[in-house]
C-alpha cells in the first residue's frame, strides 16, 4: 500500500509544528527560569543597544575590588525600558545591579549575554 503524497505532506507539516512547539515551549522555560540571582556593584561603563534584527540592550561594569587591582568587567543585558532608562542616567555613577542568570538560550536574539538586570540603585562614593 502505498502513501500518498497529501499524506506525506500533512505528517511533516505535523511534525513542523510539533518541533516549534517544543522549542517555544523551551525558549519560555528558559526565559522565566533563573538559574541564579544576586548583585554586582562598580562604576556603570557602557550601555548600548546592538543587534543586526534583533536589537539588545547590552552593557558593562567595571568591578573594582581594591584600589589599584585590576579592574574586573560584567558584561550585561537589559530588558526592560524602564532599567534601561535609569542606567542611561546613573552612567559613570557606582551602581549596584540585580540580576539573574538564564543559562542556555538558543539564540543572541534574547541578549549576547546570560545576565539579564532586572533593577539597579546607586551607591555613595
Amino acid at each position: 500500500m502505498a502513501i500518498s503524497k497529501q499524506r506525506v505532506i500533512v505528517i511533516l507539516a505535523g511534525f513542523v509544528v510539533v518541533v516549534a512547539l517544543l522549542f517555544a515551549a523551551y525558549v519560555a522555560i528558559a526565559l522565566s527560569w533563573s538559574y541564579s540571582t544576586g548583585e554586582r556593584a562598580g562604576y556603570l561603563q557602557k550601555l548600548s543597544s546592538k543587534g543586526w534584527i534583533c536589537k539588545t540592550w547590552e552593557g558593562e561594569q567595571s568591578l573594582v575590588s581594591l584600589p589599584g587591582a585590576t579592574p574586573e568587567k560584567f558584561l550585561f543585558t537589559v530588558r526592560s525600558p524602564e532599567v534601561v532608562a535609569q542606567l542611561n542616567a546613573a552612567m559613570g555613577k557606582r551602581v549596584t545591579l540585580n540580576y539573574e542568570q538564564h543559562k542556555g538560550l538558543p539564540t543572541s536574539c534574547f541578549g549576547e549575554t546570560e545576565y539579564f538586570v532586572t533593577g539597579m540603585k546607586e551607591v555613595a562614593p
